[in-house]
């Protein structure tokens, strides 16, 4: 098996937070039980999707603010919070307000683009200004101006009674350090590291740039291509931080029951990985299941994952919460010491 170029040094996972409609509550308290057992299990980082008039989760600051207080080690993050949707003002003060209570834990992760389905939405979102709103980078920029201490208002001192501050507060100011944009595209890429952010990579790229031996888009390749571009431009260099979040599903102690279910999903997903998908030209990675040992050669074999000390792997969507257990557990115990990542706890 071939050595890694960087040794695994933080282990994290993902979770869209799914819940019936009928019952939400139990499906957030599953979450929130999911990150308890993360940080039992020493994973270093636990990050939520981000969903919108979906059955998943549509406020994960809110969801990481309680996690905060059952927790007292693990990295909270976001992976990723659309901004066609946030206030960036606002959105600063949430995750400076959570960060404080996490006691400086907080990664949050940030994209940008129009909202999914924004014609049938804007009228809700943005009724008086849907025309005039940037879902470019700008959008990012203001955040991270905003979470990095930067004036917000030409106004601060004493009015009345009251005292105002010319920047968003509370200020957490580590935080600017920790935003990561998640990003799929040589562009974002290249903006990410510009702007001095964390990179987040995922099992979704472009079709763009490096092919294979055949002439057909080559993941692997494509991504590593993303990640170089990012510490070319970032003042980090070698040292700007990637996180890799591909679909990992080890079966070391799962019944047979599950075995088999896991390989259904795989197989029924497979098929979207052959070619770029939509007018975007998405390609999306394979799922990897199999044994521990079976994915680690895997992981050691990708390109992209050899280039990455951090990972965040992504749960599948639609598992029951018994099935995420041992996939967790066995990401922690087998999955994680193959890669030659160590608990430290």
């Amino acid at each position: 098996m071939p050595p890694t170029s960087r040794p695994l040094r933080k282990l994290g996972f993902l979770t869209i937070g799914l819940f019936d409609e009928a019952d939400p509550r139990r499906g957030h308290e599953s979450t929130l039980e999911i990150i308890e057992l993360g940080e039992r299990l020493g994973f270093d980082s636990a990050w939520l999707r981000h969903r919108h008039l979906q059955y998943g989760i549509s406020s994960p600051v809110a969801v990481l603010a309680a996690a905060s207080q059952r927790t007292r080690r693990i990295e909270l993050g976001t992976a990723v919070i659309p901004l066609g949707w946030e206030n960036p003002l606002r959105l600063a003060e949430d995750l400076a307000t959570v960060d404080i209570l996490s006691g400086g834990r907080i990664n949050p992760g940030v994209s940008v683009g129009p909202p999914m389905h924004y014609d049938r939405v804007q009228e809700a979102l943005y009724p008086d200004t849907a025309d005039a709103e940037d879902f470019g980078y700008e959008r990012v920029r203001r955040l991270l101006d905003f979470v990095r201490g930067k004036p917000v208002t030409d106004f601060s001192g004493m009015e009345g009674f009251e005292v105002f501050s010319d920047r968003v507060q509370p200020h957490s100011p580590g935080l600017g350090s920790r935003l990561w944009y998640g990003g799929g595209s040589l562009r974002s890429a290249q903006w990410a590291g510009e702007h001095g952010m964390n990179f987040l990579t995922s099992s979704v790229v472009k079709a763009e740039g490096p092919e294979d031996t055949e002439g057909s888009p080559d993941f692997a390749e494509i991504q590593l291509s993303h990640i170089r571009a990012f510490r070319a431009h970032h003042p980090d260099g070698e040292n700007a931080r990637v996180s890799q979040g591909l679909v990992v599903i080890p079966t070391d102690s799962a019944t047979p029951e599950q075995r088999a279910r896991y390989e259904e999903y795989v197989a029924k997903r497979t098929p979207r990985t052959t070619s770029p998908q939509g007018p975007a030209r998405l390609l999306f990675a394979p799922d990897l299941v199999g044994t521990a040992e079976e994915i680690a050669e895997r992981l050691h074999a990708h390109a992209a994952f050899r280039e990455v000390d951090e990972v965040a792997f992504a749960l599948p969507f639609a598992f029951e919460h018994e099935d995420y257990v041992q996939i967790l557990t066995d990401i922690a115990t087998r999955l994680g010491p193959a890669l030659g990542w160590r608990s430290e706890v």
